[in-house]
């Protein structure tokens, strides 16, 4: 392993066998014994399936990871992106060895911090004062370099008036708080963040992230953030790993990552049969032309086929429109105009036009509610995206670049 890497992953692969604990039965156990007496591959490595969610599976065997390379070098800031289930935690938790790969190795050059799901890494007896020493210790720092940095790691956290206090009276803000301050203050090579950003106000999260930033460029540590913010991962990594059904599938810059993971995030809609009124279908096209992909500044139609198996009045639609990063730009809501839907039994087609289309071009990730006004019969945020196209010049001569925001606007100067 080269001096300058921090992390090499060599043919990692992790296997889960549904509904079990452990490896399952004593007769698999005395099957994967036998094969290694007999140095032979372990027979279940054979068997199994990709951890795919959106379709029932036949194995009771699933890979969460499947053939796991690549390499972090010192200093690096690594964003690690994929959807729900694509195998993400899995491979932080195997990094900061909560649990073993099932094939493979890590190689890895210094200690390495982890904050993952909240209620990891503490003992709930223990005191917050005692949680921090716990930590340093494990980390094989001595006490007076634990006192060194105690005072830093309790103002950053906040929980000066109850660091004496048992941390299972914490509420989850203050356990994540104290338990990112320790991961980011103590003096390990390796830090390691899965989501931190789910849980605390905005302002804590603004100070993770600039945290995160001193760590890794101004001390040179190596970081790994695990988010589904892709605004906080453009603006925190350099480098990027996109993950989807435990596979690598794009690493390197993290723009070019980024790009591939919403080339690749474009999928089909997947019904939620289970619901009494769920959406069905989602359309999105110019005004006259089915086949012409919304265009920046031409009216737009959004099509949603609602499927029902009741008879509903009253019901509301809407369409959250996100730029890749996943921040919000437009809400178009039915409520906002005073329309709302009689639903019946079977398909009901709606439609929405957007006149002169407001947004740049660029590809957007949408959101779609169905419900009414106390009741949300469907929220589907599974991937929907769209692409905006510009077709001649449409008036404009430049469009807005990505400091000058995402919005055309209507203008006339005199």
């Amino acid at each position: 392993m080269k001096h300058s890497l921090a992390i090499k992953a060599e043919n990692i692969s992790k296997q889960y066998r549904l509904g079990e604990v452990g490896t399952g039965t004593i007769t698999h156990d005395l099957n994967r014994f036998w094969a290694k007496l007999r140095g032979k591959e372990d027979p279940y490595l054979k068997i199994g399936e990709a951890n795919d969610r959106s379709r029932k599976g036949d194995s009771e065997y699933v890979w969460s990871l499947r053939d796991i390379n690549f390499e972090i070098e010192q200093g690096d800031a690594v964003g690690i992106i994929g959807r729900n289930g694509a195998g993400k935690s899995t491979l932080l938790k195997l990094l900061s060895k909560v649990t073993q790969p099932t094939t493979g190795s890590f190689k890895v050059n210094g200690r390495i911090a982890s904050l993952l799901e909240v209620g990891t890494g503490f003992n709930p007896e223990m005191t917050g004062r005692e949680n921090i020493y716990l930590n340093g210790a494990i980390l094989g720092m001595r006490k007076h370099e634990i006192d060194r940095k105690f005072d830093e790691i309790v103002d950053f956290s906040g929980v000066e008036r109850y660091i004496d206090t048992p941390v299972k009276r914490y509420s989850s803000g203050m356990y994540v708080r104290l338990a990112f301050a320790v991961a980011a203050h103590l003096e390990s090579e390796i830090l390691i963040v899965d989501e931190v950003l789910a849980v605390g106000d905005a302002e804590f999260q603004k100070k993770c992230l600039g945290k995160m930033g001193d760590v890794s460029k101004g001390e040179g540590r190596t970081v790994l953030f695990v988010s589904h913010n892709m605004a906080a991962v453009q603006n925190l990594c350099n480098k990027g790993i996109l993950l989807d059904k435990g596979k690598v599938i794009s690493q390197g810059d993290v723009h070019k990552v980024l790009g591939d993971y919403l080339n690749t995030n474009q999928y089909e809609i997947f019904p939620n049969f289970n619901k009494d009124i769920f959406l069905s279908n989602f359309n999105s096209y110019t005004i006259g032309d089915k086949a012409k992909p919304v265009v920046a500044g031409l009216n737009a139609i959004f099509e949603f086929e609602i499927t029902s198996k009741i008879e509903k009045y009253d019901i509301l639609i809407g369409l959250g429109i996100n730029d890749l990063y996943g921040n919000r730009l437009i809400t178009p809501f039915s409520k906002h105009t005073n329309n709302s839907f009689h639903i019946k039994k079977g398909l009901n087609r709606i439609v929405c036009e957007i006149e002169k289309f407001p947004l740049k071009p660029s590809t957007y990730n949408l959101e779609v509610y169905v419900g009414t006004e106390n009741e949300v019969y469907d929220y589907y945020d599974k991937g929907l995206s769209m692409d905006v196209e510009i077709i001649g010049n449409n008036n404009l001569l430049n469009i807005p670049d990505n400091t000058q925001g995402s919005f055309i606007i209507n203008q006339k100067w005199v």
